[in-house]
């Protein structure tokens, strides 16, 4: 099994997955790259999943799904491009022998959800390493803006994802990953991890390569919003505010990122 970041507009990655016959893509908010690479793959698009209402997750749904047939499967609790079959927490599906499990992970919006596919089903196909197909809550060094949910709503999110097994590799729907770094460095400037990541990421970019996917491991070291409950950061926020539990906390620490240039 193949996986391909396959960019869009400015900083957007649509993730592939394929056998090299069939595939399924994840937040497609552009027909064309998709098409473009089904095409010199010589592909058949099985189906769309969808993490969250977006129109930069969703804008080439439809467009795919008439030139393909494509099943598309997305949140329940959002609007999405009709018809599709609406998933929620818990939910599975099978699809080119891999197994996923929905998580509902609101705060980016209401209704958000991640695709995981764990390390039995990842195994036999995917290097031994599950995936995250997580959109816009969890990004490599930083986490999605809080449009609709409230910050203890992400903070359970994201302990809900850092909860999965370190070598889940994070397939985030964004090419955010040195600003967010930077940012991180800011919170955290003595840490070791952070800053051997971020010369490592910087050197991928400066080859135009992809800092993605992550892994869970990673983020976990050097993710300020997975570390909000580490010393450093709680002191570090509470510099900054009167953060006297673990959700101010963490909505200072976002409202720090909101306004970081």
């Amino acid at each position: 099994m193949t996986l391909l970041p396959l960019p869009a507009f400015d900083d957007n990655y649509i993730w592939m997955l394929h056998d090299g016959h069939q595939a399924l893509v994840v937040d497609p908010g552009d027909e064309e790259p998709v098409l473009q690479a089904l095409q010199a793959q010589g592909l058949q698009l099985r189906a769309i999943l969808v993490t969250h209402h977006h129109a930069d997750h969703v804008g080439g749904v439809e467009a795919l799904r008439a030139a393909t047939g494509a099943a598309v499967y997305g949140p329940a609790g959002e609007t999405m491009p009709e018809p599709l079959q609406r998933m929620s927490d818990g939910d599975t599906l099978d699809l080119l022998g891999l197994h996923f499990t929905v998580i509902d992970v609101p705060g980016h919006t209401a209704g958000h959800i991640a695709w995981y596919c764990g390390p039995r089903e990842a195994a036999a196909h995917s290097g031994d390493q599950p995936l995250l197909f997580c959109g816009d809550t969890l990004f490599s060094g930083g986490c999605g803006r809080l449009f609709e949910g409230t910050p203890a709503q992400m903070l359970a999110s994201l302990d809900r994802l850092a909860a999965l097994p370190g070598a889940t590799r994070v397939c985030c729907a964004h090419e955010y990953t040195l600003g967010n770094l930077r940012f991180a460095r800011a919170v955290e400037p003595d840490n070791a991890a952070l800053q051997a990541y971020s010369r490592h990421c910087e050197a991928l970019r400066a080859r135009q390569q992809p800092t993605l996917p992550s892994t869970i491991a990673i983020e976990r070291d050097i993710n300020p919003f997975l570390r909000s409950r580490q010393p450093a950061v709680v002191r570090a926020m509470q510099a900054r505010a009167a953060a006297a539990d673990e959700v101010s906390v963490f909505a200072t620490l976002r409202e720090w990122k909101n306004q970081f240039k």
